[in-house]
């Protein structure tokens, strides 16, 4: 019998590559749907995406564990057939291909509802399925662009910053994670199936805390600029130097007062130039160096952050990824799961964030090699004979590959 979880049930048909469609799908499948994802012939382009062991992707394996895969020339109508099949007993449908291409593929949300009504179908983009820009290609740095993100990090007189890190692809996938398991619940209740359209920009833009109403609400008289390594309203809130290394540090409430006495600064609690949180924000250099005169004078950086933590100043170290995955924090957390890949071996990967009580234990996955799971899905969902799947491989409407 196969382990359970909270989304057991769940029938899903996968197709997805690259980043932020798998990353939605990868949460279904840790949580227990049956997920069925289809790769073209030539295979998710993560496939070839770095680290790469023994012709087998870490990525692909990290965004795609806990799949069954199908492989498919999708351009030809008996596999498109073979897909509707597949839609047609499914409860949701996830894809992130270029705004258009799914109708192409005679796939789109008018012709699946036709096929099964009840169907939850999403859509991830990155500019969003409506709009002038729906069909440009994009990925996460395109969506970071267009939403602002982008330019609101770096150096105010620099130039914008590229954040090293897929987090609209990451952060859209569990968006679109969320929207699915709400329509889910939605159909329940009897509300039937639904499209869902959830795009990078969209998830991205409503990342903008403050910037926004802040713009709006004055007018356009305050247009938020690139901070750099301070917030550029809030103060004590950013990056310092300590000993060669930095920390973090957020003081603009009640920790003000309990981080100017650690430092000696009382004389700052009377100051009209700090006198509240607007004022600190326009002479923010000041409180930097007295900060930053402060952390000089520690013994080093571990010295420094417990004085800070014991005075209840909040703060942090800047780690690096190995920092973080041998923290003790971390490990007691069990963010880092490790996948026992038949072919890559031990992977180390970011564990699904969500904690249920009742389903305490990962589920043990393992991701697919292209087509792997072609014959036990062809024959236990719509009982071709091995006569018919072998037909498939000989007139190269499916195949198989070992990696």
């Amino acid at each position: 019998m196969a382990e359970q979880h909270i989304l057991s049930g769940i029938k899903v048909v996968d197709f997805t590559h690259f980043v932020a469609g798998p990353h939605c799908t990868r949460l279904l499948a840790q949580h227990g749907a049956e997920v069925i994802k289809v790769e073209p012939l030539t295979g998710d382009p993560a496939r070839g995406l770095p680290f790469v062991k023994d012709k087998r992707s870490g990525c692909f394996i990290q965004h795609n564990i806990g799949k069954k895969n199908l492989c498919l020339d999708l351009g030809r109508s008996e596999a498109q057939r073979i897909c509707h099949e597949l839609i047609k007993n499914a409860d949701v449908m996830v894809e992130n291909f270029t705004p258009g291409a799914m109708q192409r593929l005679n796939m789109d949300w008018e012709t699946l509802k036709e096929i099964n009504p009840e169907l939850i179908m999403c859509s991830i983009s990155c500019l969003g399925q409506t709009g002038p820009l729906s069909r440009q290609p994009g990925f996460d740095y395109i969506g970071q662009a267009y939403s602002g993100i982008m330019g609101s990090i770096g150096d105010k007189d620099g130039y914008p910053s590229l954040t090293g890190m897929a987090f609209g692809d990451v952060s859209t996938g569990a968006h679109a994670y969320g929207a699915i398991v709400s329509a889910l619940f939605h159909k329940l209740h009897g509300g039937g199936g639904q499209y869902l359209d959830i795009s990078l920009l969209d998830c991205l833009f409503s990342y903008h805390a403050a910037h926004v109403q802040m713009y709006a609400a004055s007018d356009g008289a305050v247009n938020p600029p690139r901070c750099g390594h301070h917030h550029a309203l809030l103060c004590p809130l950013g990056l310092f130097e300590c000993h060669g290394q930095y920390v973090v540090i957020v003081a603009i409430g009640a920790q003000w007062e309990n981080l100017l006495k650690l430092i000696g600064r009382e004389d700052m609690l009377t100051d009209p130039l700090f006198v509240d949180l607007l004022a600190r924000g326009v002479n923010q250099q000041l409180i930097i160096d007295a900060i930053e005169n402060w952390l000089a004078s520690t013994t080093d950086i571990d010295d420094a952050l417990e004085k800070l933590k014991q005075n209840h100043v909040p703060c942090a170290p800047v780690l690096s990824i190995p920092e973080v995955m041998e923290h003790p924090h971390m490990v007691g957390r069990e963010i880092v799961q490790t996948i026992d890949d038949k072919l890559f071996g031990p992977v180390k990967i970011p564990a699904s964030p969500f904690k249920y009580s009742l389903f305490p234990e990962p589920l043990n996955l393992q991701a697919g090699t292209l087509g792997e799971h072609n014959h036990q899905i062809l024959s236990d969902h719509l009982g071709y004979s091995d006569e018919q799947i072998k037909q498939l491989e000989i007139d190269g409407i499916s195949a198989v590959a070992n990696a």
